[in-house]
């Protein structure tokens, strides 16, 4: 049986969604939020269910809307107690997926949060087009609501 040959423009496209994808981490990481927004595109579909009682999710359409999530988490959540691990990160042409599990606590209420998480990128000509975030929001509203 002949050994097929990588299709170089679909392994090309693979490392490009790659690299954006670990680039965002990184800043995500640092809140670098210059960085975010270049990476974001203008118009990103964003997925993260809206949740009243949680003050950094909310509907968000635009590469700076999506890029100031960082800030607004950051100003409600505890930085040191804040912790995010990737167990998987599995890519397939523009699509990104990663999954794993998060934990924070919020600033006003001292109460922690904790759950898995799969984030969904995709990534198109370099820039992030859709961010869609499935994590444990019962756990996180139960820690923004005050005793």
């Amino acid at each position: 049986m002949p050994v097929k040959s990588p299709d170089t423009k679909a392994s090309s496209v693979v490392d490009a969604t790659r690299h954006v994808v670990q680039e965002f981490l990184a800043a995500r990481m640092a809140g670098d939020v210059e960085r975010l927004v270049a990476l974001f595109a203008h118009d990103v579909d964003w997925v993260l269910a809206e949740n009243p009682a949680v003050p950094w999710i909310r509907p968000r359409s635009t590469g700076a809307e999506c890029a100031a999530q960082v800030t607004e988490l950051a100003e409600h959540t505890v930085a040191e107690d804040a912790r995010a691990s990737v167990d998987t990160f599995l890519v397939d042409g523009t699509d990104a997926v990663l999954m794993g599990h998060l934990s924070g606590t919020v600033r006003a209420t001292g109460k922690s949060f904790e759950g898995p998480f799969a984030l969904r990128l995709t990534v198109e000509e370099g820039r992030i087009t859709r961010h869609h975030l499935y994590e444990n929001s019962v756990s996180i509203a139960e820690a923004c609501r005050a005793s």
